[in-house]
Protein backbone atom coordinates (compact mmCIF):
# COMPACT_ATOMS: atom_id res chain seq x y z
CA UNK A 1 0.00 0.00 0.00
CA UNK A 2 2.57 2.23 0.96
CA UNK A 3 4.75 1.86 -2.76
CA UNK A 4 1.26 2.80 -4.33
CA UNK A 5 0.94 5.83 -2.32
CA UNK A 6 4.36 6.63 -3.18
CA UNK A 7 3.83 6.06 -6.76
CA UNK A 8 0.94 7.96 -6.87
CA UNK A 9 2.59 10.95 -4.92
CA UNK A 10 5.91 10.65 -7.49
CA UNK A 11 3.42 10.71 -10.55
CA UNK A 12 1.44 13.88 -9.14
CA UNK A 13 4.25 15.68 -8.84
CA UNK A 14 5.34 14.88 -12.62
CA UNK A 15 5.64 18.08 -14.91
CA UNK A 16 2.57 18.84 -16.90
CA UNK A 17 0.74 15.77 -14.92
CA UNK A 18 -0.47 12.86 -15.73
CA UNK A 19 -3.18 11.33 -18.56
CA UNK A 20 -5.91 8.75 -18.81
CA UNK A 21 -5.18 5.76 -21.48
CA UNK A 22 -8.80 7.38 -22.86
CA UNK A 23 -7.38 10.82 -23.09
CA UNK A 24 -4.07 9.73 -24.93
CA UNK A 25 -6.69 7.80 -27.44
CA UNK A 26 -8.50 11.21 -28.18
CA UNK A 27 -5.13 13.26 -28.08
CA UNK A 28 -3.61 10.78 -30.66
CA UNK A 29 -7.13 9.89 -32.24
CA UNK A 30 -6.56 6.01 -31.50
CA UNK A 31 -8.95 4.05 -29.59
CA UNK A 32 -7.91 2.82 -26.13
CA UNK A 33 -6.79 -1.15 -27.10
CA UNK A 34 -4.06 0.53 -29.51
CA UNK A 35 -2.80 2.93 -26.61
CA UNK A 36 -2.43 0.30 -24.23
CA UNK A 37 -0.90 -1.86 -27.05
CA UNK A 38 1.76 0.97 -27.33
CA UNK A 39 2.43 1.45 -23.94
CA UNK A 40 3.09 -2.51 -24.15
CA UNK A 41 5.30 -2.27 -26.32
CA UNK A 42 7.60 0.87 -25.82
CA UNK A 43 6.19 3.19 -28.04
CA UNK A 44 4.11 5.09 -25.47
CA UNK A 45 5.45 5.36 -21.39
CA UNK A 46 3.49 4.45 -18.84
CA UNK A 47 3.24 4.11 -14.91
CA UNK A 48 0.66 2.41 -12.85
CA UNK A 49 -1.06 4.59 -10.21
CA UNK A 50 -3.18 1.84 -8.39
CA UNK A 51 -4.65 -0.91 -10.86
CA UNK A 52 -4.81 1.88 -13.70
CA UNK A 53 -1.70 2.76 -15.86
CA UNK A 54 -1.14 6.04 -16.36
CA UNK A 55 0.58 8.23 -19.20
CA UNK A 56 3.20 11.41 -18.81
CA UNK A 57 1.86 13.94 -20.36
CA UNK A 58 4.98 15.73 -21.79
CA UNK A 59 5.70 11.93 -22.90
CA UNK A 60 2.67 11.97 -25.30
CA UNK A 61 2.55 13.34 -29.13
CA UNK A 62 1.25 16.65 -29.86
CA UNK A 63 0.41 18.31 -33.04
CA UNK A 64 -1.47 21.34 -32.96
CA UNK A 65 -3.90 22.76 -35.42
CA UNK A 66 -1.67 25.87 -36.06
CA UNK A 67 1.43 22.92 -36.47
CA UNK A 68 3.18 23.73 -39.97
CA UNK A 69 4.13 19.90 -39.87
CA UNK A 70 1.70 17.59 -41.13
CA UNK A 71 1.26 14.83 -38.11
CA UNK A 72 1.12 12.19 -41.15
CA UNK A 73 4.34 13.00 -42.76
CA UNK A 74 6.16 13.23 -39.40
CA UNK A 75 5.17 9.87 -38.02
CA UNK A 76 6.10 8.52 -41.23
CA UNK A 77 9.53 9.93 -41.63
CA UNK A 78 10.54 9.45 -38.18
CA UNK A 79 9.46 5.83 -38.96
CA UNK A 80 11.46 5.29 -41.75
CA UNK A 81 14.25 7.05 -40.59
CA UNK A 82 14.34 4.58 -36.84
CA UNK A 83 13.87 1.75 -39.34
CA UNK A 84 17.40 2.97 -41.78
CA UNK A 85 19.27 4.95 -38.90
CA UNK A 86 18.87 1.26 -36.83
CA UNK A 87 17.96 4.38 -33.75
CA UNK A 88 15.31 5.91 -31.28
CA UNK A 89 13.90 8.77 -33.33
CA UNK A 90 11.42 10.84 -32.20
CA UNK A 91 10.55 14.32 -33.47
CA UNK A 92 9.35 17.59 -30.75
CA UNK A 93 8.79 20.93 -30.89
CA UNK A 94 10.99 23.83 -29.93
CA UNK A 95 9.70 22.92 -25.77
CA UNK A 96 10.74 19.34 -25.80
CA UNK A 97 7.45 18.14 -26.13
CA UNK A 98 6.84 15.08 -28.37
CA UNK A 99 4.98 15.42 -31.61
CA UNK A 100 5.21 12.04 -32.93
CA UNK A 101 6.08 8.52 -30.85
CA UNK A 102 9.55 7.83 -30.35
CA UNK A 103 10.27 4.99 -32.72
CA UNK A 104 12.50 2.18 -32.44
CA UNK A 105 12.99 2.73 -28.62
CA UNK A 106 15.75 1.33 -27.20
CA UNK A 107 15.31 -1.50 -24.24
CA UNK A 108 16.91 1.19 -21.85
CA UNK A 109 14.13 3.78 -22.95
CA UNK A 110 11.43 1.22 -22.43
CA UNK A 111 12.27 0.09 -19.13
CA UNK A 112 13.13 3.52 -17.70
CA UNK A 113 11.17 5.33 -14.82
CA UNK A 114 8.62 8.31 -15.22
CA UNK A 115 11.56 10.53 -13.64
CA UNK A 116 14.22 9.18 -15.89
CA UNK A 117 11.94 9.62 -19.06
CA UNK A 118 11.24 12.74 -17.90
CA UNK A 119 14.95 13.71 -17.98
CA UNK A 120 15.20 12.88 -21.69
CA UNK A 121 12.28 15.45 -22.29
CA UNK A 122 14.31 17.83 -20.42
CA UNK A 123 17.29 16.99 -22.81
CA UNK A 124 15.14 17.09 -25.63
CA UNK A 125 14.61 20.97 -24.01
CA UNK A 126 18.22 21.43 -23.69
CA UNK A 127 18.53 20.40 -27.30
CA UNK A 128 16.17 22.50 -28.81
CA UNK A 129 17.75 25.61 -26.19
CA UNK A 130 21.79 25.08 -28.10
CA UNK A 131 22.38 27.29 -31.04
CA UNK A 132 24.67 24.60 -32.70
CA UNK A 133 23.12 23.70 -35.64
CA UNK A 134 25.29 20.68 -36.54
CA UNK A 135 24.51 18.04 -34.86
CA UNK A 136 26.66 16.16 -32.63
CA UNK A 137 26.12 13.19 -30.36
CA UNK A 138 25.49 14.07 -26.65
CA UNK A 139 25.84 11.84 -23.46
CA UNK A 140 22.37 12.20 -21.66
CA UNK A 141 20.70 11.03 -18.29
CA UNK A 142 19.87 7.26 -19.25
CA UNK A 143 23.44 6.93 -20.56
CA UNK A 144 23.30 6.46 -23.97
CA UNK A 145 23.77 9.21 -26.83
CA UNK A 146 21.48 11.47 -29.01
CA UNK A 147 21.89 14.01 -31.46
CA UNK A 148 19.70 16.33 -32.94
CA UNK A 149 18.76 18.09 -36.22
CA UNK A 150 16.45 21.47 -36.21
CA UNK A 151 13.58 21.76 -39.03
CA UNK A 152 12.80 24.76 -40.23
CA UNK A 153 9.79 26.36 -41.93
CA UNK A 154 10.83 28.99 -44.29
CA UNK A 155 13.45 30.85 -41.73
CA UNK A 156 11.64 29.82 -38.87
CA UNK A 157 12.89 27.02 -36.29
CA UNK A 158 9.63 24.57 -35.56
CA UNK A 159 11.49 21.55 -34.15
CA UNK A 160 13.93 19.16 -33.92
CA UNK A 161 14.14 15.40 -35.35
CA UNK A 162 16.47 13.51 -32.46
CA UNK A 163 17.91 10.32 -32.73
CA UNK A 164 19.14 8.73 -29.40
CA UNK A 165 19.53 5.34 -27.78
CA UNK A 166 22.86 4.92 -28.71
CA UNK A 167 25.56 3.53 -26.69
CA UNK A 168 28.91 5.71 -27.03
CA UNK A 169 31.56 4.39 -28.96
CA UNK A 170 33.53 1.74 -27.72
CA UNK A 171 30.60 1.17 -24.78
CA UNK A 172 28.20 -1.36 -26.09
CA UNK A 173 25.36 -2.61 -23.77
CA UNK A 174 23.00 -4.95 -25.33
CA UNK A 175 20.05 -2.59 -24.18
CA UNK A 176 20.77 0.48 -26.03
CA UNK A 177 21.30 0.85 -29.98
CA UNK A 178 25.16 -0.25 -30.96
CA UNK A 179 26.66 1.40 -33.72
CA UNK A 180 29.69 1.28 -35.98
CA UNK A 181 31.66 4.96 -36.46
CA UNK A 182 30.40 4.28 -40.33
CA UNK A 183 26.98 3.98 -38.67
CA UNK A 184 27.23 7.54 -36.25
CA UNK A 185 28.47 9.07 -38.95
CA UNK A 186 25.74 8.25 -41.49
CA UNK A 187 23.18 9.36 -38.30
CA UNK A 188 25.21 12.86 -38.23
CA UNK A 189 25.00 13.45 -42.21
CA UNK A 190 21.21 11.86 -41.97
CA UNK A 191 19.72 14.50 -39.71
CA UNK A 192 20.05 17.30 -41.61
CA UNK A 193 18.37 15.61 -44.56
CA UNK A 194 15.52 14.02 -42.60
CA UNK A 195 14.48 17.38 -41.17
CA UNK A 196 14.18 18.84 -44.44
CA UNK A 197 11.82 15.51 -45.49
CA UNK A 198 9.65 16.28 -42.74
CA UNK A 199 9.22 20.23 -44.29
CA UNK A 200 9.44 19.35 -47.58
CA UNK A 201 6.55 16.70 -48.07
CA UNK A 202 4.49 18.61 -45.62
CA UNK A 203 0.75 18.82 -46.76
CA UNK A 204 0.21 22.31 -47.98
Amino acid sequence: MQAVQETQERASSLPGGLLSAEEVGRRLGIDVSTVYRMAGDGRLHAIKVGRQWRFPVDSIPVMGSDSPLDPGTAEAVAAVAADLLGTMVVITDLEGRAMTQVHNPCERYRQASTEAAEACVQEWRDLASRSDFVPRFRRGALDFECAAAFIRVGDRLVGLVIAGGIAPLDEPAPDVHVLTKAQRSLVLDSLPRIAAAVVERRTP
